[in-house]
């Protein structure tokens, strides 16, 4: 049994599927579970669509209807008669969210975003199934939500494996093409719920250790994992191979080719994960397996965007001791910051982290009850792995520098 990914830029339009499909007739795909993203950027159409139900009731029809109207667009492109179940198919699970937000009466915004956002991978693999089936590539749809069974954390559930385990190795069929979805399950009411954003990848190891995969292949826009994103940094390398831990590492301070939690999973089943080209399907990529040393041997550049940089204080210039950090961990715990890096000091402690949750202003409230506070919005944390000297300097040059922390194979930077 193999796994692959297939992301949104990968279906992104009536060619993109079409290519989807001509790279497993060159691959080959026997045996096979397919996971399939959202088309594009729907994720972020449909966020819209969310943003405007709370924020903008008069624009959410329109915004609607903009996803509807490109889903469509695709269909009339890959499919020569209008009357293929697929149009019947795609229409329905599009009523079934347009019923969601007639009837629903929650305020809670990250269970409505659960509810909802999903909907992109359902229609996506409808759309990808129904036509490699109409193409000559046999295979079934696959409801993930049947299968990857999470806790109610909305937006960010954790997996109940023992239970995605029995469902996914008494219901699929190893001998058949599965098309399923990423990023999404179900919690013990059977409400939709999502594994992060870009939790696909995660989707795909979660089947891959359920189903014992001989591998996981990741079809990139890219040739494999690079020592930089492309959109940030020039000159990036192909990294032809790394470690589980290193990818882990990478993961972890943000490289986008690989979500973070997708490694465990086939670290601990030794399963090797390949991300490749499917505009190259034949060219080797990157394999991330055990005991696989960088090659080459070069620094790794990570940014993550759109930061917030606390810097606290005591107010009357005590030292800043265990119960204060305690403290301070506490608060975000309960305000749901994801923390990146921490720094302290006798009188200080610094903390860079992202607001996923929008409760920045409720934190900040709190904080400023005990603390000075010095909050710096929209900095940058760049991380280099495997660094030198050269790296560090080209990195800082011509920015602001708040925070700066080094251990021996990595360093990581807060700038403007």
């Amino acid at each position: 049994m193999q796994v692959f990914k297939f992301g949104g830029a990968s279906v992104k339009d009536a060619d993109g599927v079409k290519n989807m499909a001509q790279v497993l007739r060159v691959v080959g795909c026997r045996n096979t579970l397919i996971v399939v993203s959202a088309m594009g950027k729907i994720t972020n159409a449909i966020e819209t669509v969310i943003h405007n139900y709370f924020n903008n009731k008069p624009e959410l029809q329109s915004a609607l209807q903009d996803v509807i109207k490109y889903h469509n667009g695709i269909l009339l492109e890959l499919f020569e008669n209008d009357r293929h179940p697929v149009f019947k198919k795609v229409a329905s699970l599009f009523d079934e969210l347009k019923d969601f937000f007639d009837r629903n009466k929650s305020p809670d915004y990250n269970f409505v975003y659960d509810q909802t956002i999903g909907f992109g991978e359902l229609v996506s693999t409808a759309i990808v199934s129904a036509y490699l089936n109409e193409t000559g590539i046999a295979n079934q749809w696959v409801d993930a939500r049947e299968h990857i069974k999470t806790d109610s954390y909305y937006r960010r559930a954790n997996v109940n494996w023992e239970l995605t385990q029995q469902q996914v190795a008494s219901q699929i069929d190893k001998d058949k093409l599965n098309i399923t979805q990423g990023f999404i399950g179900s919690d013990a009411n059977n409400f939709m719920t999502t594994l992060g954003r870009e939790g696909s990848d995660y989707t795909a190891a979660i089947f891959a250790y359920c189903l014992n995969a001989q591998s996981v292949t990741i079809w990139k826009d890219v040739p494999g994992v690079l020592n930089a994103d492309p959109r940030y940094f020039e000159n990036a390398q192909l990294l032809h191979q790394i470690s589980y831990s290193e990818a882990i590492e990478l993961a972890f301070y943000g490289a986008s080719v690989i979500h973070p939690k997708t490694l465990q999973p086939l670290q601990a089943k030794e399963i090797p994960l390949y991300v490749k080209s499917f505009l190259d399907p034949k060219s080797p990529g990157t394999i991330v397996g055990r005991g696989k040393n960088i090659e080459p041997n070069v620094p790794c550049f990570i940014v993550k965007k759109n930061q917030v940089l606390l810097q606290l204080s005591s107010l009357d210039f005590s030292y800043i001791v265990e119960e204060n950090i305690s403290e301070i961990f506490g608060l975000l715990h309960l305000y749901k910051m994801k923390v990146d890096v921490i720094q302290n000091s006798a009188i200080s402690f610094s903390v860079c982290f992202d607001d996923l949750y929008h409760n920045l202003e409720s934190l900040l409230q709190h904080l400023k009850a005990k603390f000075k506070v010095v909050c710096h919005n929209n900095v940058s944390l760049y991380t280099i792995r495997h660094y030198n000297d050269a790296a560090i300097q080209s990195l800082e040059k011509g920015k602001t520098v708040y925070l700066k922390q080094l251990t021996p194979e990595t360093v990581q930077v807060v700038t403007n």
